[in-house]
């Protein structure tokens, strides 16, 4: 695949992934803790959800950002990998000490332990190729 098409594909799935955590986040942000069912909700609770689901919001718009010029965002992909990857490494122990949750949250487990890392690989080789690339 010539370094162009490359770029594009990597555009494309970046995209398409981003818009997790911007869907994610503006719901949290719009329904808070009690847009995921159940009974009572915390007001101090749901104010914390709604703060962290801004910052999901945030980071989905800031890998969006990414894209136009994605082979020269390396440190910014790289930081929201890693925000992204301790967030789930933090959802991983939350399994280990309360439990398995649900389908969606394993998913999203997925998205952060495996997805976004394997993208920011991606992005490091198209980075690297453009380096080569360039006349």
């Amino acid at each position: 695949m010539d370094f162009g098409t490359e770029r594009r594909a990597l555009q494309r799935v970046v995209a398409v992934a981003a818009v997790v955590p911007v869907a994610a986040g503006l719901y949290g942000v719009l329904f808070g803790q009690a847009g995921l069912g159940g009974g009572h909700v915390e007001v101090s609770t749901d104010s914390h959800f709604r703060y962290l689901s801004g910052l999901l919001l945030g980071i989905g718009l800031l890998f969006w950002s990414t894209i136009p010029a994605i082979e020269t965002k390396a440190s910014l992909f790289r930081f929201l990998t890693m925000v992204v990857v301790l967030g789930g490494l933090s959802r991983l122990l939350g399994l280990w000490l309360t439990g398995v949750p649900s389908l969606t949250m394993l998913a999203a487990l997925g998205m952060e332990l495996v997805v976004t890392p394997v993208l920011c690989l991606w992005q490091v080789r198209v980075a690297n190729r453009a380096g080569t690339a360039i006349p």
